[in-house]
């Protein structure tokens, strides 16, 4: 199997790639441009490959509202020449979309399923949710994967971090911290997803699917876990969101339910709490060398 990486410079390729059974090409924006499809054409149809896998986003959910020609370029329009490509080039294509998909329901407490109505509150939201439908309309081999709170070793290359990261960071620089704790979903290590994503793939059943760790929690609870986890001490305090404003709204409410997965026989990912320890300890050992 040959399979070809787009955002291979991303937290989530980085941890996918070594774990495709194949030969991988990885493929950064400079090579593979979701805004430049003739180009794009050109490079894949160069490659033939078997299975093209999206890791490409525009992910800058609060700068997409005042840019959503931008995020819609990437999101919508580019994964559309994207699933024409493969269509034509007969190969699969697996799509990675978001939780922001959901989120109009602010009652909500049960985990959504794959056959849940979305309700995107963002326009970050809106231009996932539009990359998807495309997805599913144009490549007949294709999984989209919707997924939550990433984080990885490798940070998030062009938002310069990751929710882990961040806490950190600022913990280390003696600052009290502030966070909403009204917002509720899964945080999601990029090792278990890519490994579960590999696994999903692998049974040949096309169509859309959730992939998180397994259970849920508020961004407090998340920051409180690391800190407890890594041995930090900090002045942490929950806030409501209100007291946190931000250009784009984010869901109350995202968790996913992955029924559609495990209706395939695959097992569950590990709990979102034993993944940051897993998390710690590897970057630990990235940062020893």
């Amino acid at each position: 199997m040959k399979f070809a990486v787009l955002g291979a410079a991303g937290q989530l390729a980085q941890d996918l790639c070594p774990r495709l059974p194949g030969e991988v090409i990885p493929l950064t924006r400079q090579q593979a441009d979701l805004t430049r499809s003739e180009t794009l054409r050109k490079t894949l149809g160069d490659i033939r490959p078997d299975v093209v896998i999206n890791c490409a986003a525009y992910n800058f959910v609060d700068k997409a509202e005042s840019e959503p020609e931008i995020a819609f370029a990437i999101n919508a329009w580019g994964v559309r020449d994207l699933a024409m490509i493969c269509r034509a080039l007969d190969c699969i294509l697996v799509h990675f979309s978001t939780d922001h998909v959901f989120g109009f329901d602010e009652s909500r407490r049960t985990p959504y399923t794959e056959t849940d109505s979305p309700g995107p509150v963002s326009v970050y939201g809106l231009s996932k949710l539009a990359g998807e439908y495309l997805t599913r309309s144009i490549c007949p081999k294709h999984f989209v994967i919707r997924t939550c709170g990433l984080y990885g070793v490798w940070g998030s290359g062009g938002k310069g971090g990751n929710f882990v990261e961040t806490m950190l960071r600022l913990a280390a620089q003696g600052k009290s911290l502030r966070v909403v704790a009204d917002q509720t979903c899964t945080p999601s290590y990029t090792v278990d997803v890519a490994t579960a994503a590999v696994a999903l793939t692998e049974t040949g059943r096309y169509g859309l699917y959730h992939l998180t760790n397994s259970g849920s929690c508020t961004w407090f609870e998340f920051a409180k876990t690391i800190f407890q986890t890594n041995g930090t001490k900090v002045d942490l305090t929950a806030i409501p969101t209100n007291e946190y404003p931000l250009p784009a709204r984010r869901p109350a409410f995202s968790v996913l339910s992955s029924r559609a997965r495990h209706a395939l026989g695959l097992p569950h990912v590990r709990h979102w709490s034993e993944a940051v320890s897993a998390y710690l300890q590897e970057r630990q050992k990235k940062s020893t060398g």
